[in-house]
């Protein structure tokens, strides 16, 4: 396939370790923790199955991310995953991850992240909430309304866009600051619940819940990889990461590892504050317990924290996924003014300011969660397509240069693959509708690739400065 010579400044490789590591805990450490890990105590009412649950979910991602980062280190360029897929499977594969990432699955978790951010930012600001309508359009028989709520979050994707439009510095050096701060307020509020008595004893000793247990396990690691998700897109920044062949392993991993002991922490904390029912009951788990170990002073601690959680896993989805949309362009494959970095701030800005155009749009619709409950299925189809494209690769180019290889392969990838197909068979047997639905939209990504391809075979027919390369890197 052509595809355009290099017109403009390149990405800038301003990324350690260290920024890695800080990238991968700020997009997994949002408000599924404190919210959605209800679900694990509700599933698996005993202690050692909850902890269990929580430390399993925790070695599978890592069985994720040692699969990554022999791909992220063998192919460290901007869009990470896009390119794993279009290295084994083709270009088609590819356009597919990328497509289903901008209309939906980054996008719309933005939009949910932010809305989260302006519901929590409303405990705190009065008037911010959903029931303040700010603007009502009637549309014929339908009413288009925006509330505060929706208001805040569109504010806060424009601003964290903008900083990350001013260069790559402005824009981790932000990540890096609210990722410490949240790490930090999370990890100090569950020291402090230790340094208190306990509310509840923890029965270890207990019997083991009766039922399907192996039902409840499946349920209940629904809730852990939702907390854990996310752990993979550091790799979209490669292209940014200096010594990516030894910085990108390092900062994947040490990003997971460090959420694994957080989250067992975390759970412990809960643990020692309420009941397994009583937790499983609540609709805000983490508020629920700060409140019953500190007070209702520790359930306004923990609210803050949860805005500070919110707005540091927003501006790293943002950084992040923004570099999905830039390979894609230069390959000729979409939207052609996305291929632009800028000759100043040396970023992708505009991807950067479509992907937040898209989400405002997205967040202001109230469209996003049900979008987001679609694709999910289809994010873990990719997931497992990305582990078989390890084992194609080691096939198909034995001779590549690997800087890193995963640990305990085949093993570790295998057991990736086949837990990424267990959570596909799951949904399909669960949710068909919705895993359906999700198949659908990925699906309408066929017609718009067969567009750009012959779009771009037309223009670069005789035109000398295009050529056939492969892509920038």
């Amino acid at each position: 396939m052509t595809v355009p010579v290099e017109r403009s400044p390149g990405l800038v490789r301003g990324l350690g370790a260290w920024d890695t590591a800080l990238i991968t805990v700020g997009t997994m450490l949002g408000s599924s923790i404190f919210i959605g890990a209800a679900l694990v105590p509700r599933a698996l009412p005993h202690p050692i199955l909850v902890l269990s649950a929580w430390i399993i979910g925790g070695l599978l991602t890592f069985a994720g991310a040692l699969t990554y980062a022999e791909l992220g280190a063998m192919f460290p360029r901007a869009g990470g995953q896009y390119h794993f897929l279009k290295e084994a499977f083709g270009p088609f594969s590819g356009f597919l991850f990328g497509w289903a990432s901008f209309l939906v699955a980054q996008s719309a978790a933005n939009a949910y992240v932010a809305v989260a951010f302006g519901e929590y930012l409303g405990a705190f600001i009065p008037g911010v909430s959903t029931t303040h309508v700010v603007l009502a359009v009637p549309l014929g028989p339908w009413t288009w309304q925006l509330n505060a709520v929706q208001l805040v979050g569109a504010v806060a994707i424009a601003v964290l866009t903008a900083i990350n439009y001013l260069g790559l510095k402005e824009g981790a050096g932000v990540q890096n600051v609210l990722t410490v701060l949240k790490g930090g307020a999370v990890l100090l509020l569950c020291l402090a619940g230790f340094a208190v008595p306990a509310q509840t004893a923890i029965d270890w000793v207990a019997p083991l819940p009766s039922g399907n247990l192996a039902a409840g396990i499946g349920v209940a690691l629904v809730g852990v990889f939702g907390a854990y998700d996310g752990w993979y897109q550091a790799t979209f920044v490669a292209g940014e990461i200096r010594d990516p062949e030894r910085n990108i392993p390092r900062g994947i991993l040490g990003g997971v590892a460090a959420m694994l002991l957080l989250y067992t922490l975390v759970n412990l904390t809960y643990l020692r504050a309420l009941p397994l029912a009583a937790l499983g009951a609540s609709p805000r788990i983490g508020e629920s317990a700060a409140v019953a170990l500190l007070g209702p002073t520790g359930g306004r601690l923990m609210a803050l924290s949860v805005i500070l959680v919110l707005l540091g896993c927003l501006s790293s989805g943002i950084l992040t996924a923004a570099r999905i949309y830039l390979p894609m362009a230069q390959d000729g494959v979409f939207f052609h003014f996305l291929d632009r970095i800028h000759p100043v701030h040396r970023v992708p800005t505009a991807s950067l300011v479509v992907q937040g155009i898209w989400s405002v749009v997205l967040a202001l619709l109230g469209t996003y969660e049900s979008l987001l409950g679609y694709v999910v299925f289809v994010l873990f189809v990719f997931h497992a397509a990305t582990g078989v494209a390890l084992f194609r690769l080691r096939r198909d180019r034995p001779g590549a240069l690997r800087p890193y290889r995963t640990w305990g392969y085949p093993w570790v990838p295998l057991l990736f693959v086949l837990t990424s197909l267990s959570f596909v068979i799951n949904a399909l047997v669960t949710n068909p509708r919705d895993s359906f639905i999700g198949v659908a939209i990925v699906a309408l990504g066929a017609p718009a690739y067969w567009w750009w391809h012959r779009l771009l075979s037309r223009v670069t027919v005789g035109l000398p400065e295009y050529r056939s390369s492969p892509p920038r890197r």
